[in-house]
């Protein structure tokens, strides 16, 4: 990662971290190498990262574990529930017809009146970012996947019956934004 790509991740970071209490159980899907844990350093017991480009199953700084694999599928069956699951830049890399199984996952998975926090860019930030690849500022993570997603999409892939939308803003100049929605007591 450049030190652009870092400064990139940790605004996204200090976005969510609001949204995480000390010793809540998080879930980071998109974990990379456990970065969400160490920035914050507050995430209690069981926390669980998951990321398909680890090179392996790990153990982040923080003792918590980071696993090589796609959300839901390859979580292990004794992950969660959670308090909070956080996906930063993660869904403009999902393809749409993953997206139902995507939301059930995390309501399977999110305690009842547990936070989802989710960064997403603007389908414009594609543009920038590639401008940025070719000048080595970053190295565009995954670049390949992004697919044009709808922000607009995002309370309705993370509406009722099992979630409620809490917060919706932007930030970077109205380039990303930030949801969170909590976890409704029905599925």
């Amino acid at each position: 990662m450049t030190s652009v790509d870092r400064l990139l991740q940790n605004w996204r970071i200090r976005k969510a971290g609001p949204f995480i209490e000390t010793g809540d159980r998080v879930l980071d899907l998109g974990s990379a190498d456990g970065v969400l844990f160490d920035r914050l350093g507050r995430c209690g017991p069981g926390s669980v990262g998951i990321d398909p480009t680890l090179p392996q199953n790990q153990v982040s700084r923080q003792g918590f574990r980071l696993i090589r694999g796609y959300f839901p599928q390859d979580l292990p069956t004794d992950a969660g529930p959670f308090d909070v699951i956080v996906m930063l830049a993660v869904l403009e890399h999902i393809p749409a017809k993953l997206l139902p199984g995507l939301s059930s996952g995390c309501a399977r998975l999110l305690k009842p009146g547990g936070r989802l926090v989710i960064t997403v860019p603007s389908p414009a930030v594609d543009a920038i970012l590639s401008v940025l690849t070719r000048l080595r500022l970053i190295h565009g993570m995954s670049l390949e996947e992004h697919h044009g997603y709808d922000i607009h999409e995002t309370p309705t892939v993370f509406g009722p019956p099992g979630f409620r939308m809490s917060v919706h803003a932007t930030f970077q100049l109205g380039l990303n934004h930030l949801f969170v929605f909590e976890r409704t007591g029905m599925s």
